[in-house]
């Protein structure tokens, strides 16, 4: 299998505090010559990590510490290689935003059964247990293929 050549990759999800904050750090760890940014669709900007996320996170040997929301643009996905986003909705976000980008763009959780990752927030501390499991697990498929 011929392996897949990317310098960056933009983690994407709604509010860039619970999944993409995780996904960018554990893709960071795995793939530590690569770029990897996180932002939302509708990203709280300015905000930290949601603290059950960061929680959890820590738990399992990652930090979100530092992490600072912000807002997706169209420039933002233009200047990445790879988009990896959480569900079916922010693609099609992500290409009103910038059309050109639909190619580059694929689910974080594409080679997983599921493909969609839910959304933690506001949920129970298993809800983010479950999705740290998801993101872990997607990881290390990507970083398997992109490695």
């Amino acid at each position: 299998m011929a392996k897949l050549s990317f310098h960056s990759i933009l983690v994407v999800c709604t509010g860039n505090i619970c999944r993409s904050p995780t996904g960018e750090r554990l893709l960071r760890q795995m793939l530590p010559h690569v770029r990897v940014d996180s932002a939302g669709t509708a990203g709280l900007t300015g905000e930290p990590a949601d603290a059950v996320a960061c929680q959890i996170a820590a738990k399992n040997g990652v930090s979100l510490e530092g992490h600072v929301a912000r807002k997706t643009t169209s420039a933002m996905l233009r200047e990445y290689d790879l988009i990896l986003v959480m569900e079916t909705g922010h693609i099609a976000q992500v290409t009103s935003m910038a059309p050109e980008v639909r190619g580059k763009t694929l689910f974080f959780g594409q080679w997983l059964k599921e493909k969609e990752i839910p959304d933690p927030y506001r949920k129970s501390h298993e809800a983010f247990e479950h999705v740290y499991g998801l993101m872990h697990r997607a990881s290390q498929e990507w970083a398997k293929r992109l490695s």
